[in-house]
């Protein structure tokens, strides 16, 4: 392929879309994700891709899959989130929030590591502002993030020698369907404090596009504005 190649997970909607349609201005883009048709949707609006349905939490299905042989960009934005206090938390949950966010990220990224390794690639962690600090009633989904940060931490740190890059891009509320449900269920929502989903893609590609010899390793995207929209 002439193109760089990128894979994004979660790509079929809110920041992996969007994170998709940006890199598919100069990539070749594979979008990885579950439905079918919403995959195809984004397809229409990059120059260049391709679909891949599977779900990342799915251990025999990632193991089945025809992952690229050449890859210069590993996007992880597949993500679930989990909102519940500690007492009432079963154990089914955390183990649903820590496949996806967690234990599938590292599947897939050690996956392709040899492709990474061979182009100087760049792995990219969408993780989120609760990966920096917690909150009573997200100790699942913040334990996930933090565990999704350490996990970056350490993937920089294993590759530096190979020459791939490692960047944890942590947002605020964004304007997704989790990031509207977050606010649903909180005692003080400020809608007018979300992030667009294009933001996140514009600090992705900040760090793709970072010159060779450096790396974005941590990016916080926090709102500008304050709880009164000024």
């Amino acid at each position: 392929m002439s193109r760089p190649v990128a894979l994004v997970t979660g790509a079929s909607r809110g920041i992996g879309r969007a994170i998709a349609v940006d890199l598919g201005r100069t990539h070749h883009v594979v979008l990885l994700g579950r439905d079918r048709e919403a995959l195809e949707s984004v397809l229409r609006e990059v120059d260049d891709g391709e679909v891949l349905v599977l779900d990342v939490s799915d251990e025999d299905a990632l193991s089945a899959a025809s992952l690229p042989g050449s890859l210069d960009v590993l996007v992880h934005a597949a993500g679930v989130s989990e909102h519940s206090l500690i007492e009432v938390t079963t154990r089914a949950q955390w183990r649903r929030v820590f496949e996806t966010n967690v234990f599938a990220v590292a599947d897939l990224t050690a996956r392709s590591l040899p492709a990474l390794r061979s182009a100087g690639g760049t792995v990219v962690l969408i993780n989120s502002g609760a990966g920096l600090f917690s909150s009573p009633g997200n100790a699942v989904y913040s334990g996930s993030k933090f565990a999704l940060r350490t996990f970056g931490d350490c993937l920089r740190e294993e590759e530096r020698e190979h020459g791939v890059r490692v960047t944890s891009v942590h947002p605020g509320i964004v304007d997704t369907d989790m990031g509207q449900d977050a606010i649903e269920g909180s005692e003080s929502p400020h809608p007018e404090r979300m992030i667009t989903p294009e933001t996140i893609a514009t600090a992705v590609r900040t760090a793709v596009d970072a010159p060779p010899e450096a790396q974005y390793e941590i990016i916080s995207v926090r709102p500008s504005l304050d709880p009164k929209g000024r």
